[in-house]
């Protein structure tokens, strides 16, 4: 199948074997990039990355939150 999308969200028409090689993946691993990100343009993608990113943060300190509260219970359940 040839015809890679490019950031526009069209198809550039250059080949999925070339756009694969030109970015150091597999051609298996162009499907689903395409798949994933074929209708964003770059900017939205970068935007994307970053929103996950940051949302991967705050679960972390989420989790982190909740731990530590965790804690507190088991240490006042012991003081009583």
């Amino acid at each position: 199948m040839s015809g890679w999308w490019g950031s526009s969200g069209r198809r550039t028409g250059e080949p999925v074997a070339e756009a694969a090689k030109r970015h150091g993946v597999s051609e298996q691993t162009i499907y689903p990039w395409r798949k994933r990100f074929g209708e964003l343009r770059t900017e939205d993608v970068r935007r994307r990355r970053h929103l996950e990113a940051e949302n991967a943060r705050l679960k972390k300190l989420v989790a982190e939150r909740d731990l530590e509260i965790e804690v507190m219970r088991e240490v006042a359940a012991k003081n009583w």
